[in-house]
């Protein structure tokens, strides 16, 4: 992908990506700050993603326009509103809770998990709001950490390279969270590598975002368990696993367990086959025709001449067609004449 890319179009994509990058931690800031002066206590984490998501998304969308004079910047980013989106979602979402149900199993069926369930009314629509949070959250980061700058940076280094990077780049913005630990990198470096991988396959992404949604809503909203070191996400299911550190991940919650490490290895080979339609569709080589417009019978005229030399038919001979002479005609008065003198004699 970069290879026809020259020297000063991967510098411009290069510093793209560094503009991308400092847009993400200005927007973050100013999220953060917007939440905290429009929404109260009970809403900051809402009303944050959800500011960030805009922001985003407007920013990036500023960027193509102006610097790669994209028409629409939106689908640009990765979010086309092209036939069969929704079911990529789904198929994402359907892989994120699976890859969260395979790791909550071993759970519930080594140790267990003691769960509390809420009954309240009210508790129905804080886990309508933790959904949409957890919607919101999914998509934010899929445009931060897969969005214009990782497309930038894509056409600079090549997918592997892009991939790597801004997985540590992620790694790197989840070891601040309180209670990360080595383990909790390593899951972060394989689930970024595996949304990207995700976004490589489809050119869009939907399901990255349905994949990254259902991972985190699931095991928030359906287990009640801690994700990457929040356990207050949910208000109708609180779990809490019991079980050695390395299965339930202890606090931090199973982002920080082997147990999520290896399973999302196993998911790889998953991606790769629910992508195998999308792969060919969106990244099979398009056959551009090149060369000069031949004509067919001449090229074959020409091929015949050279293979048994020109033969020049020779003009075809001239044949004049007259009437012929007249037989000298005998004269009836000079008959009778000779006639009458032959009698007289």
């Amino acid at each position: 992908m970069t290879a026809n890319l020259p020297a000063a179009g991967r510098a411009r994509a290069y510093l793209e990506f560094l503009v991308a990058v400092i847009y993400f931690f200005v927007a973050r800031s100013l999220a953060r700050r917007m939440a905290g002066i429009l929404a109260g206590d009970g809403w900051t984490p809402l009303a944050e993603a959800a500011i960030l998501l805009v922001l985003l998304l407007v920013g990036f969308a500023a960027f193509g326009m102006i610097f790669d004079r994209q028409r629409r910047p939106v689908g640009e980013q990765g979010l086309p509103l092209r036939r069969g989106w929704l079911r990529e979602a789904g198929t994402g979402l359907a892989v994120g809770w699976g890859i969260a149900l395979v790791c909550v199993i071993p759970l519930a069926l080594g140790s267990g998990i003691a769960i509390v369930l809420s009954t309240q009314t009210s508790s129905w629509g804080w886990f309508a709001a933790d959904a949409l949070f957890f919607a919101l959250l999914a998509m934010a980061e899929e445009v931060a950490f897969r969005g214009y700058g990782f497309q930038r940076f894509l056409r600079v280094v090549g997918p592997v390279g892009a991939m790597v990077g801004y997985a540590g780049f992620y790694a790197v913005m989840q070891a601040f969270q309180p209670g990360s630990s080595r383990t909790s990198l390593v899951v972060s470096v394989l689930l970024s590598v595996l949304l990207s991988t995700c976004y490589v396959r489809t050119r869009a992404l939907w399901l990255s975002w349905g994949l990254n949604f259902g991972w985190k809503a699931s095991r928030a909203l359906l287990f009640g368990l801690a994700v990457s070191g929040v356990s207050s996400h949910s208000s109708v299911v609180e779990g809490d696993p019991m079980g050695p550190f390395w299965l339930t991940g202890g606090g931090y919650g199973l982002d920080g367990s082997w147990l999520a490490a290896f399973v999302l290895l196993a998911a790889f080979p998953v991606i790769f086959r629910v992508t195998r339609d999308l792969d060919f569709e969106h990244n099979a080589p398009v056959i551009v025709p090149g060369g000069i417009p031949v004509e067919l019978d001449a090229a074959a005229r020409a091929q015949h001449e050279a293979q048994h030399g020109s033969v020049e038919s020779a003009p075809p001979s001239l044949i004049q067609i007259l009437p012929a002479a007249p037989s000298p005609a005998s004269n009836p008065t000079e008959n009778l004449a000779d006639g009458e003198r032959s009698g007289t004699r």
